[in-house]
């Protein structure tokens, strides 16, 4: 049961994508498991949406992941949100920090719960998003590493920043924001619910590079840089702003198929060509009259439906009927998916 994609998307890119050019772009869609008590917004069964760039070193890349990851919240609808944004350093800045963070901590250890104890040997960064005591003063008095940047770590961050001030992403500088495992490198970003009922899962979207992923699976160093949101998560940020859910797409036309097989036949390619050119097309899988055809696609929600019989066949047209009014009009068959884009579904 896999908890995320980004170790399998990089481990398939090792073993069948390696010698492609780069950047490799990649998405995914599916479901994902975790372990723990199930709580609101913290199913033990998921559904994820993410992306990845595989192979690019520089900053564009973080930025255009970003950008991309903004602009999916925005087109939900959703405004009632804060993108946070840290730089967490490389192989060459973050030893001497880890032990730094290490020594603070240790003076506070009869403070910190077992978790966090636990942490603090592990990846001391994780104490700062440690839920028992993430959020004491002790902790939020830790030593950050955004003044302990090394200079490339620190150019490629101001690089990062530098573009999403010019593609008008607003964001917010967050020291403590870090990522749970140690293969995770450099820019990490969080977009978080700001809406008054986000109690809880308040955090829809997540991602980061990872440029020490592709060693830590056993092959060359290759940089990389994604996002994972949470499907779930995004709808309970979308219902708590009172946002509708996505309409199912409409039907733009219904293809019918009227008398022999030659009919059936060229109704199929049609709607192949239709679905093709961009045009949402549906057809009945089954041998019935015009009129019942006709019902079909008035329930699908069609705006036409696309007649073809004997004549039609014979002429190389269709009878386009507008199901609105039932007002018809006979179309040449190469000229009907311009037809239909230009009127819309």
């Amino acid at each position: 049961l896999r908890p995320e994609s980004t170790a399998g998307v990089v481990r398939a890119y090792l073993g069948h994508a390696h010698d492609l050019p780069t950047p490799f772009k990649s998405y995914y869609v599916g479901r994902h498991f975790r372990h723990g008590r199930p709580q609101a917004g913290r199913l033990r069964e998921f559904r994820q949406f993410g992306i990845e760039i595989v192979g690019v070193a520089g900053p564009e890349a973080d930025v255009e992941v970003v950008v991309l990851g903004d602009r999916f919240a925005r087109e939900r609808g959703l405004r009632e949100y804060t993108l946070h944004l840290n730089s967490i350093g490389d192989a060459r800045c973050r030893p001497a920090y880890r032990e730094e963070l290490i020594g603070y901590f240790e003076a506070y250890l009869d403070q910190l719960d077992e978790d966090c104890r636990e942490r603090l040997g592990k990846n001391p960064l994780r104490v700062f998003d440690c839920k028992a005591d993430g959020r004491k003063d002790f902790v939020l008095a830790a030593p950050t590493i955004a003044d302990r940047l090394c200079g490339p770590c620190t150019e490629h961050f101001g690089g990062v920043r530098s573009g999403l001030d010019q593609a008008g992403v607003r964001y917010e500088l967050d020291p403590r924001l870090v990522r749970g495992l140690d293969y995770y490198t450099r820019t990490a970003f969080e977009w978080i619910s700001t809406n008054e009922a986000s109690v809880q899962a308040a955090t829809f979207n997540a991602g980061g590079r990872y440029d020490g992923l592709a060693e830590a699976l056993g092959g060359p160093a290759t940089p990389g840089v994604g996002f994972a949101l949470g499907l779930d998560r995004v709808r309970l940020a979308m219902d708590r702003e009172g946002l509708p859910r996505a309409a199912a797409r409409a039907t733009g036309c219904f293809v019918i198929a009227v008398g022999e097989d030659a009919a059936r036949a060229a109704a199929r390619r049609l709607v192949a060509e239709l679905r093709d050119a961009g045009v949402p097309t549906e057809r009945s899988y089954e041998d019935r009259p015009l009129k019942a055809q006709l019902k079909m696609a008035d329930h699908a929600g069609a705006a036409f439906a696309a007649i073809v019989g004997e004549r039609e066949l014979a002429g190389g047209v269709v009878t386009l009927r507008r199901l609105a009014d039932g007002e018809q009009e006979t179309v040449a068959t190469e000229e009907l998916a311009v037809r239909l884009l230009r009127e819309g579904p």
